[in-house]
């Protein structure tokens, strides 16, 4: 039996736009066994993918070396024999453990002097140019230069029923009614984030029209802030941003009737669930990073301006986000709940 090493990428969304790769490998080599290196915060969606069968958690800060840390995981994995591995990030840290490891396969992108930390190195696109984040992990399943098929697998994460009404109870929602998900954050900055009066605005659309369904916010601790904004001008929203591990954010997310969410990791995460989403894009481009489902209504002005890729608005108006209305947000929603009736 042959194992081979995925180092995954540090964000959740990058990790789930991965996952094409991951199946791609099981179907060029049927035999293969695929194990992962990923962040405590990545982890539990890699946990959740039918390809990954063992994860080694790592605590490695950003930005910092922490050479000997790597060389104790190296030693872990020397231990497994390893006969192949893939490195998802670009840093030359993360090239550093395979090295350290001694697997006599090392695939990965070119980057940051990594020349005699991998063996197979492919050119890297996004030195030049934008392109589909899907097809740039999946390309690393192929020989430099191949052509990638575009009929790629979709990320697809394991659901549990029973773990999700265990979460809801625990979080006192009431299982007998419909539940719509907001997720107003996004990690990377406000460019990317619709406006919280927006949020409350389609909460209280939302109510009139559906007085019966429950709204919460999902998100990490750091949008707490942004949830309570959109709370406190609509008590009725449940915040519960920073209260939820992610796992428990899946199994709710798991239960939601729609999604609303920015361009964040969590959109990813419901695209994988499979659940109906209306995807909220400002700053990015969903060309380049679009939520992986056919049950995603996208949002999209497309300005001039957008997309900037920035994390701050450059012209200090968030144009891109604060111009989608919440009318044209409230009429995919209100499309997918009656379709879904």
């Amino acid at each position: 039996m042959r194992c081979a090493l995925i180092i995954a990428p540090n964000w959740i969304g990058d990790a789930l736009m991965a996952q094409p790769l991951f199946a791609v490998i099981k179907q060029l080599h049927p035999k293969i066994v695929l194990d992962a290196v990923a962040s405590t915060w990545v982890a539990p969606v890699l946990a959740r993918m039918p390809e990954i069968r063992k994860i080694y958690l790592t605590s490695l800060a950003h930005g910092k070396l922490q050479l000997w840390k790597r060389w104790q995981l190296a030693c872990d994995l020397r231990k497994a024999a390893y006969s192949m591995a893939y490195v998802l990030p670009n840093s030359l840290k993360s090239g550093l453990i395979l090295k350290f490891s001694g697997i006599p396969l090392r695939i990965g992108y070119t980057g940051e002097s990594r020349y005699i930390l991998l063996n197979v190195r492919h050119p890297n696109p996004l030195k030049s140019k934008r392109t589909s984040m899907v097809l740039y992990y999946a390309a690393l399943a192929y020989a430099p230069g191949a052509k990638i098929p575009r009929d790629l697998p979709l990320p697809r994460l394991t659901t549990d029923w029973s773990e999700s009404i265990r979460v809801s109870h625990r979080f006192n929602l009431n299982t007998d009614i419909s539940l719509i998900v907001f997720c107003p954050g996004a990690e990377y900055g406000p460019a990317k984030r619709w406006p919280t009066q927006h949020f409350a605005a389609l909460a209280r659309m939302i109510n009139h029209s559906f007085p019966y369904i429950q709204v919460i916010a999902l998100g990490s601790l750091r949008d707490r802030t942004v949830a309570q904004a959109i709370a406190e001008d609509v008590p009725s929203i449940r915040n519960l941003c920073g209260k939820t591990s992610l796992d428990e954010a899946c199994a709710l997310i798991t239960r939601a009737s729609v999604v609303v969410t920015n361009d964040s990791g969590l959109m990813h995460v419901a695209a994988a669930l499979q659940r109906p989403i209306v995807a909220l894009y400002g700053s990015t481009d969903p060309r380049y990073t679009p939520p992986l489902s056919k049950l995603a209504k996208v949002q999209w002005l497309h300005l001039k301006c957008s997309p900037c890729f920035a994390r701050e608005c450059p012209l200090h108006h968030f144009n891109c986000l604060r111009e989608l209305s919440v009318e044209q947000v409230f009429n995919d929603l209100y499309s997918i709940l009656i379709a879904n009736r």
